[in-house]
């Protein structure tokens, strides 16, 4: 099968094809190259944009989901001088966001059986969805903590959060209906990409993990900087709306 040919990003197909019928109507038989200058407009999403959220609200999670999750991704990603904890920062915003979107039922994965033990190299074979997982997975947590300190996950010590999360990432600790180990895994590649991502997905409040690392975010083009060498160019980080700001409110 023929590959669609790609045009230039802002370019659209049929400028492409109207340049092409020009070029040989001015012609006599033989096209005439066509030369274009400057930096092509672009719009971000022009043709699959983002889900974006006017009022801050919970998408996906519960009461008591929201309140187990952002005690994990704030000993995951706890406050210190450098920046704030992952609550602050909207990583639970963000996994929110992506249980309610495509990711949060693999829609875009193949989910049929036979589902088994696969290899290292295979990675998880679980039938479980992303959705799935977090519904097990913290109310797991939060039946474990009763059981042992009569109390939910959120209402432990700094300490005792910490030692349960280690527990779990060793597989010390096992949760009711779901891998331990794989679960934590999982909760902490989220967190960790809600903390990175661009802001438009409901983490990285403020950008304060590109302001952190001295990111300068989502810009169209560094050809101006391109050969400035190890030296701070002093560029505000930018959302991939072209923006400093964008919609991450608390859920």
């Amino acid at each position: 099968m023929r590959k669609p040919q790609k045009t230039l990003p802002g370019v659209t197909r049929r400028q492409v094809l109207a340049w092409s019928g020009a070029a040989l109507a001015l012609g006599t038989g033989s096209a005439k190259a066509i030369t274009i200058t400057g930096t092509p407009g672009w719009q971000p999403f022009s043709d699959n944009p983002p889900e974006t959220f006017s009022e801050p609200h919970w998408l996906f999670l519960n009461d008591a989901e929201v309140a187990t999750l952002e005690a994990i991704v704030d000993r995951l990603i706890p406050e210190d001088e450098l920046s704030p904890g992952g609550k602050e920062a909207g990583c639970a915003v963000f996994i929110d966001r992506q249980l309610h979107g495509f990711y949060g039922n693999f829609e875009r994965l193949y989910m049929e059986g036979p589902f088994q033990q696969g290899t290292p190299e295979q990675g998880d074979q679980s039938p479980l969805t992303p959705r799935q997982r977090y519904r097990i997975g913290l109310a797991a947590i939060d039946n474990h903590c009763q059981k042992q300190f009569s109390k939910p996950f959120h209402q432990l010590s700094a300490e005792q959060q910490d030692t349960l999360l280690q527990g779990l990432e060793k597989g010390d600790i096992k949760l009711e209906g779901i891998d331990s180990q794989q679960f934590f895994a999982q909760v902490l590649n989220n967190t960790t990409e809600g903390f990175f991502a661009d802001p438009i997905y409901g983490g990285n409040r403020d950008m304060v993990s590109w302001k952190m690392i001295g990111f300068p975010g989502a810009r169209y083009d560094y050809r101006d900087f391109i050969d400035r060498h190890n030296e701070d160019l002093h560029l505000a980080p930018v959302s991939i709306n072209g923006g400093p700001e964008w919609n991450n409110k608390k859920g």
